[in-house]
């Protein structure tokens, strides 16, 4: 199978959209407030807006399953309170699960959380429950930055944090280390704040003894781990002067990164610096780049292009890449596929 383990409902049709637009203007007047009724998606809908889009571009690429979470830059966990981002949550959750329940071949969840600023993340609980328990989701998304840009949360390695890292042990899920939308005009959402933020993570685990508290907890880190690996060699003589274990034992049995990489020099890099164990499926498309490249002529985020073109991988390293990982930190993916026959 080719599971491409970041999917985000960017196409999701307008009317969510016109509702969390009311939701917004509301947030002065809570008595203006939309009430979750008032947004009346069809399947039809929805099947629309998935047909059309991403199931046709993973149909023409060639991959089979996509974990699905709700829009990143539409997570905006620095608008309103926690009563604002709980609701916002479910609903963009449950918008995922209903997709997963018209395609279940090809999509399966990824949950939002309802986090807010200086919110306790104990809050998060219900959410991560319902969603791995109810809707059968596999993953969460984690916002280290819940402010937008401002970084006023604690460090991922903080205790702060262990709520939410104690449920997903006791859950057996993964989180994808993904901040959303930023309004701080220093930081471009998708360009700088994104990338900045895979770095950061990275950063915090690497000066933290984390992963002794927590041996078996799991971090993905998106779009190709940000300057990680192109800095492969300043993060690994950081690892040495903090006097830390060699970042293969300090950090990559715990952390992961995607292959959202655009362009084959990219995920060369990539596949040369970071072992494969550590690399999994990912294209994110219809996201933050959606256009073709005028040197090749295909779409940007075609990456399974660039796995297939890597020279240095093998067979069975592309095996890893494109299943063989995605089931190992997704353990409950592998079993929703066992179930399914695959």
């Amino acid at each position: 199978m080719i599971i491409d383990v970041h999917g985000h409902y960017t196409t999701a049709p307008m009317p969510l959209e016109d509702w969390r637009n009311r939701q917004i203007a509301s947030i002065n007047d809570p008595s203006q407030r939309p009430r979750v009724s008032d947004l009346k998606i069809s399947d039809d809908e929805l099947r629309q807006s998935i047909i059309d889009n991403q199931l046709k571009k993973m149909q023409e690429r060639g991959s089979d399953l996509t974990i699905f979470s709700p829009r990143a830059s539409f997570m905006a966990h620095h608008i309103g309170d926690f009563s604002v981002s709980s609701t916002w949550a479910s609903i963009c959750n449950e918008l995922c699960y209903r997709v997963s329940t018209l395609f279940p071949d090809h999509f399966i969840g990824a949950a939002m959380l309802p986090q807010s600023p200086g919110v306790d993340p104990k809050t998060c609980l219900p959410e991560i429950e319902k969603c791995v328990e109810t809707y059968g989701f596999v993953g969460i998304n984690l916002n280290p930055d819940p402010s937008g840009g401002h970084w006023t949360s604690p460090p991922l390695s903080d205790r702060y944090w262990y709520p939410i890292y104690e449920k997903m042990i006791e859950l057996d899920i993964p989180a994808m280390i993904h901040v959303s939308t930023s309004c701080n005009a220093c930081f471009h959402t998708t360009g700088a704040h994104y990338l900045n933020a895979d770095t950061t993570a990275f950063m915090q685990c690497l000066t933290s003894d984390l992963f002794k508290d927590f041996p078996t907890l799991k971090f993905l880190i998106p779009h190709g781990g940000g300057a990680v690996p192109y800095h492969w060699g300043r993060f690994r003589g950081l690892a040495q002067e903090l006097k830390k274990p060699l970042i293969k034992d300090h950090l990559l049995k715990n952390i992961f990164f995607d292959t959202c990489v655009y362009h084959q020099p990219g995920i060369d890099l990539l596949t040369k610096v970071i072992p494969v164990e550590n690399i999994l499926f990912a294209s994110e498309m219809i996201g933050a780049v959606r256009g073709i490249d005028p040197e090749t002529g295909f779409y940007y985020d075609d990456t399974k292009r660039y796995i297939d073109g890597a020279a240095n991988l093998t067979a069975a390293d592309r095996h890893k890449i494109f299943e063989g990982n995605a089931r190992r930190v997704f353990p409950r993916l592998d079993v929703a596929l066992k179930q399914r026959g695959h």
